[in-house]
């Protein structure tokens, strides 16, 4: 476990006991650190609780496993433990003892805040409605869709989506409920699926530190190309595989990150049969977080032809590593990557896709590396310009003044 991380041992005290002048909230996420599997939204809720002000009060329910993960954290499951200035409770969800300790610890405690990170997931369906019955006292909602409302995200699964929205529609109303939207593109999906939505909070992240200028790369006669992320449909990397029969400059790619869909990932594997070289595509097995920034500093370019990204946490890891990226118009990355950061890709073909590829295979070495400088000047512009204000302090004041909204504004954390 990280140096940070203490075990929590009177948390009833803790939480029954907060300062009055403290602003308590209840944060709930499927997946949290320890684990990483479930990518962006890990890393984004750990940047809300680390730039939280110093009188917000803050507890975390989690899962006690990772995304995809069969056994539990060794040594976390049914347990509360401090994590910075949070106490984060790791439930198994099929051990009722581990509800009965969740609930004593809980059920004395009125909580300003409750922050959901998802709208379909269990870990929001379940407190909002024990916060709607009265079970959980919870002053106001915050809901983070974290990207589910973008219309490419609404397309998989629609049917299943489009009942589950018919009958919970009603639980998301009312002047009780704020919603956190990642950007103004995002508050424009929520108001899409729920008109009344009265978006309280627009907030971006802040992004990684920006590593050093890139050494040298090796001379080598081909592009390198990387793939890092979760292997499923929202990623487009069939796209990515079908354009590469369409590229006959030298390439090569390497693929990482956890197969969250199966029968997906089959498709990739025949796609990836059927290239004229196969061997020139190599699936490399899943990254820890520490490991990414590394490995994107290793690469001439980090194609991404998304689907849609709420924010797109490997953009902004493959930027600070000086790595260029080749991404879909669907990011809030656009205006940086025509600044310097990479290419854009505005139609999801596998021949729009394979021009961009060939642009980079047709680059001189000392071109690639010129390419990497400017990828890492534009992240540094766009994260001179992030102001780091955190989302609860942000819902806080949303709270404080209800008939004010946050304007929409694309800054801050």
């Amino acid at each position: 476990m990280a140096s940070d991380t203490t075990p929590a041992v009177d948390v009833d005290a803790r939480l029954t006991g907060v300062d009055g002048g403290e602003f308590r909230v209840l944060v709930t996420a499927g997946y949290f650190s320890p684990g990483w599997r479930a990518g962006g939204p890990v890393r984004s809720i750990s940047d809300v609780l680390a730039t939280a002000s110093a009188d917000v009060a803050t507890t975390l329910l989690t899962r006690d496993r990772d995304l995809g993960a069969s056994g539990p954290y060794a040594g976390l499951s049914g347990t509360w433990v401090r994590r910075g200035r949070t106490d984060v409770f790791y439930l198994g969800v099929r051990h009722p003892a581990h509800w009965r300790r969740l609930w004593r610890a809980l059920r004395a405690v009125r909580f300003d805040l409750l922050y959901v990170n998802s709208v379909w997931s269990a870990f929001s369906i379940l407190p909002i409605v024990a916060a709607r019955l009265g079970l959980l006292r919870a002053d106001r909602i915050l809901v983070a869709p974290r990207g589910e409302f973008g219309a490419a995200a609404l397309g998989l699964h629609r049917i299943r989506k489009r009942m589950f929205l018919a009958g919970w529609r009603w639980m998301l109303r009312g002047p009780r409920v704020l919603w956190h939207a990642t950007t103004p593109l995002e508050s424009a999906d929520i108001r899409r699926v729920l008109p009344r939505a009265r978006i309280g909070v627009v907030a971006i992240a802040s992004g990684p530190e920006p590593r050093c200028a890139p050494a040298e790369p090796p001379a080598v006669d081909h592009a390198r190309l990387v793939f890092i992320g979760r292997i499923s449909p929202m990623k487009n990397v069939d796209l990515l595989l079908a354009a590469l029969a369409h590229v006959r400059a030298r390439v090569r790619l390497d693929i990482y990150g956890p197969v969250e869909d199966p029968r997906y990932w089959q498709r990739c594997v025949q796609l990836r049969a059927a290239l004229p070289d196969p061997s020139v595509v190599s699936y490399r097995g899943e990254l820890r977080p520490e490991q990414v920034g590394e490995t994107f500093s290793r690469y001439d370019a980090f194609v991404l032809p998304t689907r849609g990204e709420n924010f797109g946490n490997a953009i902004a890891e493959s930027l600070a590593a000086c790595c260029p990226v080749l991404c879909s118009d669907r990011t809030p990355w656009t205006a940086v990557l025509r600044d310097g950061g990479g290419q854009v890709l505005t139609e999801l073909t596998p021949v729009a896709l394979a021009e961009l590829v060939t642009r980079v295979a047709a680059a001189s070495p000392e071109q690639r590396q010129a390419a990497r400088v400017a990828a890492g000047d534009a992240y540094r512009r766009w994260r001179a310009g992030r102001l780091r204000v955190s989302v609860l302090d942000q819902a806080r004041q949303a709270i404080g003044r209800p008939a004010i909204r946050v304007p929409p504004q694309g800054r801050g954390a």
